[in-house]
């Protein structure tokens, strides 16, 4: 389930960046839902809010680092309402992480193509969507009380009832 999501996000995330460098101006914006919503086609080399810039490299390990642990608890998670959590949050991990590998300036340098613009907010592009909406959902699933593994809060796990055995 995980991978399945986090494929599907990337794909989006690519395509829609592809549509935005094919659409769009640099610097120019066009507004979609008047002002609230506009595209405005930037090239961001930092972390989300442009923070980081000139820490590509860093970045992009990191990144790296996170969307290699998510795949590996993508295979302990028995719980469906995680597996789509984690997989926008890799989906929108590798969907950024394509741009840093694969586009200028160079290798693990690359700069995210960002396009969505809200008044008095940066830039963003439909991988920050995945990451942010994964990053309130692991908030509330944790405050539910649901774990990756499929219990509940005050529930035993399915590796705690064999261990009984």
């Amino acid at each position: 389930m995980v991978l399945l999501v986090a494929l599907l996000w990337a794909g989006l995330d690519q395509a829609t960046k592809a549509w935005a460098e094919a659409a769009l101006t640099r610097g120019e914006s066009v507004p979609l839902v008047g002002e609230l919503l506009q595209l405005h086609l930037v090239y961001n080399s930092g972390a989300a809010f442009s923070l980081g810039t000139s820490w590509t490299g860093v970045v992009t390990t990191i990144a790296t680092l996170v969307s290699l642990a998510i795949v590996w608890q993508s295979f302990r998670t028995r719980s469906l309402a995680w597996g789509l959590t984690l997989g926008l949050l890799l989906g929108g991990a590798v969907g950024n992480l394509i741009d840093r590998y694969f586009r200028p300036p160079s290798v693990g340098l690359g700069h995210v193509v960002d396009f969505l613009a809200l008044p008095n907010f940066p830039v963003f592009n439909i991988a920050d969507i995945g990451v942010t909406t994964a990053a309130g959902l692991i908030i509330l699933l944790s405050l539910r009380g649901y774990h990756p593994d499929g219990t509940r809060e005050g529930q035993e796990s399915h590796e705690d009832l064999e261990e009984a055995r």
